[in-house]
């Protein structure tokens, strides 16, 4: 974020402005705008290549867009710093896999906790000042995280010999370590079972409704969108084609056309 930042008045916790992102002339996000508001599911579907995974980059700072503006918590900005977004509140999970492998499940949670320590890099690596009092109290929260994902039993297990649905939840349970306002989710539930996918909703519902955490995800399985979502936002070649309830979104004729290939 940067210090063009205004304040403005706004009861969406985030809100896109025509926002458009290009790579080499070739278009990934265009003319794009709409608003989440506070404590929603909002899911982002559509067919591959729709420019969803690009939108998550760019309201977390990864990426910069061209053109238009964000809004994020009553502020607006004509681009997010990927820094300032966390500071701000703003945690993510990837596609693939980012956890740091011969760590500890306690351990990669942990690296999630780091905006909230109060001790120096000094009083840390030499163990003294409120280096133990704020390691005790960073390892509580991330405790109580393992808990509520059912992740304790593995807490000191090294992530890589954790099976891969175990592994997207470690991800998810380092993200919301970081106490954020808005949870950014790029395909939490990719190459899971069935019963993994349940689970794995259950969790992310119940962090929404628990911890009041607003969550915008990218999901490819219907189905789960319309359980767990109350709000969709459909996309098609970068563009906008359906927004709004899972009710509203599923009738949409834009959406089977994207979806059945029925595109006039």
């Amino acid at each position: 974020m940067n210090a063009a930042a205004t304040h403005t008045a706004d009861a969406s916790l985030l809100a896109l402005e025509r926002v458009s992102l290009s790579f080499d002339g070739v278009r990934a996000i265009v003319d794009l705008s709409f608003d989440v508001s506070a404590g929603a599911i909002c899911s982002l579907i559509g067919p591959n290549g729709a420019g969803k995974s690009s939108l998550l980059n760019v309201i977390n700072g990864v990426y910069a867009p061209q053109h238009g503006s964000i809004r994020f918590a009553g502020r607006s900005y004509a681009r997010m710093n990927a820094y300032h977004a966390a500071h701000a509140g703003i945690a993510r999970t990837f596609q693939n896999i980012a956890l740091f492998r011969r760590m500890s499940v306690l351990d990669n949670v942990l690296t999630g906790r780091s905006l909230h320590r109060h001790s120096t890099w000094f009083e840390q690596t030499f163990g003294v000042g409120r280096a133990r009092r704020d390691e005790a109290a960073q390892r509580e929260r991330a405790d109580s995280v393992l808990d509520a994902l059912d992740l304790a039993r593995y807490r000191s297990t090294p992530v890589g010999t954790l099976p891969y649905g175990l592994q997207k939840r470690v991800e998810l349970a380092r993200a919301l370590a970081a106490e954020p306002r808005l949870l950014l989710l790029d395909e939490p539930m990719a190459g899971m079972n069935a019963a993994e996918k349940a689970e794995m909703a259950g969790f992310i519902a119940d962090a929404n409704a628990r911890l009041g955490v607003t969550v915008v995800l990218i999901e490819h399985d219907i189905g789960v969108v319309m359980d767990i979502s109350s709000h969709v936002v459909v996309l098609d070649y970068g563009k906008k084609i359906a927004d709004g309830t899972p009710d509203e979104v599923r009738a949409d004729p834009a959406v089977l056309a994207a979806y059945l290939g029925t595109r006039r």
